[in-house]
């Protein structure tokens, strides 16, 4: 169980460290990252200095639901996320361009659907 423990220790001080962990470049869009398990949310807030480029991590964030939030649908999980991520990392967002993915197609079906309900818009 040791080398278990050792190896999950060491895997989490990499993902906190540089070169994963780095500072905002505020000349560059952000990139925030979004999911939601069935009693979860997680968000990564990240930047590339180009295309092809690698993220390079600059917050992690992430909570459990409350029980009503369990029996949302997948989509407005996903949807929390979303919300969940924009105001945990609202100071490093405003005033920047950002790109948000999910890994939730019904979400794009969203955006273009004249008469989605206005709770998930």
């Amino acid at each position: 169980m040791q080398p278990c423990i050792e190896a999950f220790q060491e895997l989490k001080n990499k993902l906190t460290s540089a070169p994963i962990l780095q500072a905002p470049d505020w000349g560059l869009p952000f990139e925030l990252m979004c999911d939601a398990s069935n009693s979860a949310l997680g968000a990564v807030l990240g930047q590339r200095a180009g295309v092809g480029q690698p993220v390079h991590v600059i917050a992690y964030a992430s909570r459990t639901m409350d029980s009503a939030q369990q029996n949302y649908t997948t989509t407005e999980k996903e949807l929390l996320a979303i919300v969940f991520a924009l105001d945990k990392f609202r100071s490093y967002l405003l005033g920047s361009k950002i790109v948000v993915f999910s890994n939730h197609a019904a979400l794009r079906y969203l955006l273009k659907k004249p008469d989605a309900k206005s709770r998930l818009i």
